[in-house]
């Protein structure tokens, strides 16, 4: 009898964590299409991966119990992965400051002008660079700093706005005159909106080009501004 009400119990819990795994996977696209407002679904995602994780230990310990059973193994399985995405997501950006604005040019950074806080979003993160990041980000991500490419502006120009193509970042704005480009890069899963400027200018027989990527929401962004910005430099010099 005991054994039957323990079968039955294991059942419970693996079909549990079984939904609780389904709902993490299912945040970014409840985010994404606005099923969920951001920070709800961030919520339910670190809540369920919780669960999910708990659930998924308790399978596995059935499991080295002897109590197999095909649910048992499917849900041990989606409940440890289901919490080791969201802690290898922490571990990786465990170095990251808690600030969305990244440039590389902390003195002077580039200034969005077509990308406006109405464009942005009436709850978006403002756009006005705050000076304290600097030290922070210095802190943090030390080889992040202005690109300078042996090329006049114009080539210079025709360079970066392909590069910011090939990222997959849509453009809003692009003059070369200025030396201006202003994208948007949206992140796949999440759909979170990230608002990106890039400045050009000549330096003697070269061109001096700086990146900025803000995030619209959140106060920290777990080192996403700074990668992409690294990997768009990567791409330019290449």
């Amino acid at each position: 009898m005991a054994n039957g009400k323990t079968g039955v119990w294991t059942v419970r819990v693996a079909r549990a964590t079984l939904a609780a795994a389904l709902l993490v996977l299912l945040a970014g696209p409840f985010i994404k299409f606005g099923v969920l407002s951001w920070k709800a679904g961030l919520a339910m995602f670190a809540v369920a991966a919780l669960l999910a994780g708990i659930g998924g230990i308790v399978c596995l310990v059935a499991l080295l119990r002897r109590r197999r059973g095909s649910l048992t193994v499917l849900a041990a399985a989606a409940g440890l992965a289901a919490v080791i995405v969201p802690v290898a997501i922490v571990a990786d950006a465990s170095g990251a400051p808690r600030i969305h604005d990244i440039t590389t040019d902390t003195a002077d950074p580039p200034q969005f002008t077509a990308i406006t806080p109405a464009l942005r979003g009436a709850d978006s993160n403002s756009i006005v660079y705050d000076s304290k990041n600097a030290a922070l980000q210095a802190a943090a991500f030390p080889k992040l700093a202005t690109l300078v490419i042996a090329a006049p502006p114009a080539a210079a120009f025709d360079r970066a706005l392909a590069a910011a193509k090939g990222q997959g970042w849509a453009i809003v704005a692009a003059d070369a005159a200025s030396g201006r480009i202003e994208a948007t890069d949206t992140v796949p899963w999440w759909g979170f909106k990230d608002d990106v400027v890039v400045r050009l200018a000549a330096d003697g027989a070269g061109t001096r080009i700086d990146v900025r990527s803000v995030s619209r929401v959140g106060e920290g962004d777990l080192g996403v501004n700074a990668r992409r910005i690294s990997n768009y430099l990567g791409r330019l010099k290449a």
